[in-house]
């Protein structure tokens, strides 16, 4: 074969009509080309009997053609049902605009009327979402949880020293009037963090909006002094520790309260004075956790789109 030949073989018409003619594999290339010996040596062991221990699952043309119309088809059919389902459940909404539609349902009504009594907080919205509707809150504080572990999963650059850059390496450069900012302004918006969470149950605010102000003030204080200084007190096992204790006391607390509610059970959690610190019951303490959650999350996510790791 001559040496023009071979090389048109292996040029891109060359593999096409290589292809038409019924050769399989033809636009495959190793992408680290090396001798067998090489491979045997870099395996640690018989290359050649590795590779006749992988089955052989074929290639069909026509079947992969079929799989595709069948994934087509059956994705259609999902859309069709899900749409056909939430317009079904329309259908039974009442009429927009009808005089006779209830301004509030009985489920609004008992939040109002009996929200302070029955929750022991004087911030409605807190008792909602904390008590009446705990479950759907720590569902939310797990669905943070998972992104963040999804994000850590995606986006870790590696382990150990492989993710402990410094500054430079990232393109930071220091930058004395914006240290001297954080420095008076970082304590002072944590610490309205802390009373925006522990103050959710008597006035707005609460875990989230807490959270967010005190995850805020950690990227700020990373901005600033770089990822060397805030990873002395805040690393991935920092994140994974204050979590796993955060979502594990909301699930133990929450599950002993819908025990006992459920059962008609007196739980024994003093709602105390509406209006003390004190007070709420679990309200406070959720708050805690929930806050943790999301600070926590927040940091997290800028530290892995920033440099790959926590």
């Amino acid at each position: 074969m001559s040496k023009i030949k071979k090389d048109y073989e292996h040029t891109f018409f060359g593999k096409l009509e290589r292809w038409i003619a019924g050769e399989n594999d033809v636009f495959y290339e190793d992408p680290e080309p090396m001798a067998l010996e090489e491979r045997e040596k870099k395996a640690g062991h018989n290359y050649l009997a590795y590779l006749e221990q992988i089955p052989d699952v074929g290639y069909s043309y026509e079947k992969a053609k079929a799989y595709h119309y069948i994934y087509r088809i059956l994705t259609v059919l999902m859309g069709v049902f899900i749409v056909g389902t939430l317009l079904y459940v329309v259908y039974f909404l009442p009429p927009f605009g009808d005089a006779d539609n209830p301004v509030n349902n009985e489920v609004s009504r008992r939040y109002i009327e009996k929200g302070m009594e029955e929750t022991g907080a004087v911030n409605i919205v807190a008792g909602m979402i904390l008590d009446y509707r705990a479950f759907d809150t720590f569902g939310e504080s797990n669905v943070l949880f998972i992104a963040a572990s999804a994000v850590l999963l995606l986006l870790k650059a590696g382990d150990g020293a492989k993710t402990a850059k410094s500054q430079k390496e990232i393109g930071m450069k220091e930058d004395v009037i914006l240290q001297r900012v954080t420095f008076i302004l970082s304590p002072m918006l944590f610490l309205f963090g802390i009373y925006v969470i522990l103050n959710g149950h008597l006035s707005p605010g609460g875990g989230f909006s807490g959270g967010a102000i005190i995850g805020g003030s950690l990227i700020l204080f990373r901005n600033s002094y770089g990822y060397e200084a805030i990873e002395q007190f805040f690393t991935e096992k920092t994140f994974q520790n204050c979590t796993l204790i955060a979502l594990g006391f909301y699930c133990l607390a929450k599950s002993y309260s819908f025990f006992t509610g459920a059962n008609h059970l007196n739980s024994h959690i003093p709602l105390g004075t509406p209006g003390d610190i004190f007070s709420a019951g679990l309200i406070l303490p959720l708050n805690i956790a929930v806050g943790i959650v999301v600070a926590c999350t927040m940091y997290s996510f800028y530290a892995l789109f920033s440099k790959g790791g926590i």
